[in-house]
């Protein structure tokens, strides 16, 4: 069976068709993805990595980064893509757990991550900085710029993805070549892409959104990237009459709101703005609408499965809901407790089967076990219904979980680091509405009156410990935390006190 790579490739255009562009105007064509990504390939064999190894990256956003993914996939790896704002704490269990046989990181963290303990496995410790220089780059110049592809079965891993548990304990999601492969087929055609389409991407690349659902699009029908390497208001803009399409997070839309620059005059090259990773205000959804004239596409995806539904291309885009399950994947709303399904109208929690749905977490079979119903469907865990009309809608998610600009944080983690603070008795963290981040991750903390930190200490400490999407906006101190008559602490009661924290 060929890789995913080549399975990626049967689409491409011309040799000399742009691939990509970045923002200060390098442009790498289909012929050079092709010769960049044989001798990464090439470097990563001749580092020691056989099909199946792991390979775990934690760099900037770079054309060189990218094509470190594509390298992985047709060298038959697995591949690990790690948040650049983890910290040398975090990633010791990443890499503990993982066991890669390379580690691609910063230069700067190089030596740093040389040295933990944990990285005593480790075959070799290479580099690539933000320019897509280093190490690895240096190793690869000299490889040739053909590569044969290592053959891959659907069922064979691509990626691991590493997802927080409310225990604190991360989770690797395995990825399967049948599951990005299949997901990345059936949104290119739900969404209408063709080779005429650039795609502004301004996502990160180390998880779903941006290295999954936004590349292997543009990939597959042999589109164009504007590679930016974050988010800026005003560098979209500039580039929006020459783009076609634009995917994002809720963070995006708010800023191009604000902007004065945004009007239908600068979108009217565009067909399609597509939000996910976190709950899109549906004030957001109107206020882009009488600014351009689009109406913002809305889909929901999680980690371990892809993309599992979609607002349609073709007709009704529902401010507030998630669309319709996409093809090939079935859907359904349960009773948490029973497993039996609820009728349309009626609140319960997401169920999903499909081909993109995950093979199970890394190394964690009774966790797997457990996340599986008999007849194959995978428990998210998010509350939803499905209204009279069919649409989805995502009320909240099960086991407290936080989205904050994108990024899945768990309190349990948090928790655990502040209460271990000098003067803490305890803590509960939450999730309040912001209107940049869809929700601010919030610490409210009951302290020892003799020693009790001040809010800049406590997230000063947390600095050091946890990457900085997760560390608290906010830490508030009380007496006492709610209970109910069992003990439990009453994260919906602090939610309603904290809720305007973050108000404009």
């Amino acid at each position: 069976m060929p890789s995913l790579y080549q399975r990626l490739a049967r689409h491409f255009p011309a040799p000399d068709r742009r691939f990509l562009e970045t923002q200060d105007g390098t442009v790498m064509t289909y012929g050079d993805l092709e010769a960049e990504t044989a001798r990464i390939a090439g470097a990563l064999v001749a580092l020691g990595v056989a099909p199946g190894d792991r390979v775990a990256v934690q760099v900037q956003k770079s054309p060189r980064a990218l094509c470190l993914y594509l390298a992985c996939a047709r060298a038959g790896a697995v591949y690990l893509p790690l948040n650049t704002a983890y910290t040398l704490a975090e990633l010791a269990y990443f890499i503990s757990d993982a066991e890669p046989v390379i580690v691609v990181c910063d230069p700067a963290a190089q030596a740093g991550i040389a040295a933990l303990p944990e990285a005593a496995g480790v075959k070799s410790v290479q580099t690539l900085d933000a320019d897509g220089n280093g190490s690895l780059a240096d190793l690869a110049a000299g490889q040739p710029s053909e590569f044969e592809d290592v053959a891959r079965d659907d069922d064979d891993l691509a990626a691991i993805l590493y997802t927080s548990g409310t225990t604190g304990r991360s989770k690797g999601a395995m990825l399967t070549v049948g599951n990005l492969y299949s997901n990345s087929e059936v949104l290119a055609g739900y969404w209408g892409f063709t080779a005429d389409d650039v795609l502004i991407h301004a996502l990160p690349i180390y998880h779903t959104h941006g290295l999954f659902v936004a590349t292997n699009v543009t990939l597959i029908c042999g589109g164009t990237l504007f590679f930016l390497p974050k988010f800026d208001a005003d560098v979209v803009l500039k580039l929006m009459p020459r783009a076609t399409a634009m995917m994002g997070v809720p963070t995006f839309y708010t800023r191009l709101v604000d902007h004065p620059g945004l009007n239908r005059d600068v979108a009217k090259s565009m067909r399609l703005f597509v939000s996910g990773s976190a709950p899109l205000l549906a004030e957001t959804h109107k206020a882009f609408k009488a600014k351009t004239g689009h109406r913002i596409l809305e889909r929901y995806g999680m980690t371990e499965t892809n993309m599992n539904t979609s607002n349609p291309y073709d007709g009704e885009r529902r401010a507030g809901t998630v669309g319709f399950p996409l093809p090939g994947v079935s859907l359904r709303i349960v009773d948490p407790d029973t497993g039996a399904e609820r009728p349309r109208g009626e609140i319960g929690i997401i169920e999903v089967k499909g081909p993109n749905v995950f093979k199970g977490y890394w190394r964690m079979p009774e966790k797997t076990a457990a996340e599986f119903r008999d007849d194959g469907y995978f428990i998210s865990g998010d509350v939803a219904f499905i209204d009279a009309d069919g649409y989805v809608h995502i009320v909240g998610r099960d086991k407290d979980m936080i989205i904050s600009g994108g990024f899945n944080v768990y309190p349990k983690e948090i928790e655990a680091e502040i209460d271990a603070l000098d003067g803490v008795v305890e803590s509960a963290v939450i999730g309040v509405p912001h209107r940049d981040f869809g929700e601010g991750v919030t610490a409210v903390v009951v302290a020892d009156a003799g020693v009790a930190p001040d809010e800049g200490q406590v997230r000063d400490a947390l600095k050091g410990l946890l990457a900085a999407y997760k560390v608290p906006k906010r830490v508030f101190f009380v007496p006492e935390l709610p209970r109910n008559t069992m003990g439990k602490v009453q994260k919906n009661v602090l939610r309603d006190a904290y809720a305007d924290t973050y108000s404009a």
